[in-house]
């Protein structure tokens, strides 16, 4: 399982202790360096029914200083894709795939089923 991070997000470090309190393998990607490749975020956006909005960190500086808020909507997926893979500020996280599932942000509920598949 490959989890997408950032080391300085309280979220991010409570995902990370979740896998590791349940004994889940799992490596760690520094989001910021090495955002999700656009393959992985189309996959993710299959996840969440195609509902780009979901994918985005947006309450993060970055998606207010490009006006992501008003921007988005006008976007093509393809765009949005784009913008996401050339910057990880911009990606909701944790962000984590396994081989059927994958899920963005940190709930406890969310993530405990995406372990059990």
């Amino acid at each position: 399982m490959k989890v997408y991070l950032y080391t300085g997000c309280g979220t991010c470090r409570k995902a990370v202790k979740f896998l590791t309190a349940r004994g889940i393998a799992h490596a760690t990607v520094p989001i910021r360096e090495q955002p999700p490749t656009k393959a992985e975020l189309k996959r993710m956006l299959t996840h969440y029914g195609g509902v780009v909005r979901k994918l985005f960190n947006t309450s993060g500086q970055d998606y207010k200083r490009l006006n992501l808020k008003e921007r988005l909507p006008q976007l093509t997926k393809d765009a949005a894709i784009d913008l996401l893979a050339s910057n990880g500020n911009l990606v909701k996280r944790p962000f984590v795939l396994n081989k059927k599932d994958g899920v963005v942000g940190f709930k406890e509920e969310e993530w405990a089923k995406l372990i059990d598949r």
